[in-house]
């Protein structure tokens, strides 16, 4: 009889440790939430990388005018995402040189044109200055903080080109577009496609860093859009941006009520 308890004790024990050992092991290998790495520098990151008992690997760099150099731009996997203990998170930073292009030359295109061909460059379309002539949205000069530049010139890419443009006086009207819910970049385009200027870009506290900026949706313009009332080229216009979809919904309902 007392062996048989013995035995029953010893079951006993081994089911316990057992048990035990896998809460370890389920402890060990417990998902971790990824903090966000976005604008940190590479030692920043790997210092908040190691407190968080994660790993990182840098996979890949771009280049971005306006952010940071060396700073992350993205991660893979994104903030908040559960993972295990050790695993790398790969990053993408913002390149430390910058990446530079040979201006092309403009003169003569339409503004279409223009915007194209800059694009196929990696360059931007920035102000738009409008001068009386016989043609309107016709390239007059090309400039560059100010100045002229001639084709050919080495300049950094994503820099903005001013464009002085034609305007004739039977033909000076447009219209401020609708782009409520472009992320930044398409609403760029579509304002100057609209032969517009932006004024201010103006971002909400959901915005935090430049990747959020990149991704967040414009949901107010000053003006707002109208099809039926036209304004001159070459007007300026601010634009508001958030990540919050609820003030999508808010807009749109204000908009519809009035």
């Amino acid at each position: 009889m007392i062996t048989i308890y013995k035995i029953i004790a010893a079951a006993v024990i081994v089911t316990f440790i057992s048990f035990s050992s896998l809460g370890l092991i389920t402890r060990h290998n417990r998902e971790l939430a990824v903090p966000s790495f976005a604008g940190m520098t590479i030692n920043e990151a790997a210092a908040a990388a190691e407190k968080a008992s994660l790993r990182i690997r840098i996979t890949d760099s771009v280049y971005i005018k306006n952010m940071e150099r060396g700073t992350v731009y993205k991660q893979k996997p994104e903030a908040g995402k559960k993972v295990k203990k050790n695993r790398h998170i790969m990053l993408t930073i913002n390149s430390i040189s910058p990446r530079m292009v040979k201006m092309p030359s403009v003169t003569g295109y339409s503004l279409r044109q223009a915007r194209a061909v800059l694009a196929s460059q990696h360059l931007r379309i920035g102000k738009l200055t409008y001068v009386e002539d016989m043609a309107t949205n016709n390239v007059l000069e090309q400039k560059y903080m100010g100045r002229e530049i001639s084709s050919g010139t080495p300049i950094e890419s994503e820099a903005e080109i001013e464009l002085v443009l034609g305007l004739n006086t039977t033909d000076t009207l447009t219209y401020i577009p609708d782009i409520k819910g472009m992320t930044l970049l398409p609403a760029r385009d579509a304002v100057y496609e609209n032969s517009l200027n932006i004024g201010r870009m103006l971002f909400d506290e959901s915005v935090t860093d430049y990747s959020d900026s990149v991704s967040a949706y414009a949901y107010r313009t000053i003006p707002e859009a109208c099809d039926t009332l036209p304004v001159k080229m070459g007007t300026f216009i601010d634009i508001y941006f958030t990540k919050d979809q609820t003030k999508l919904a808010e807009e749109s309902k204000s908009r519809k009520e009035k």
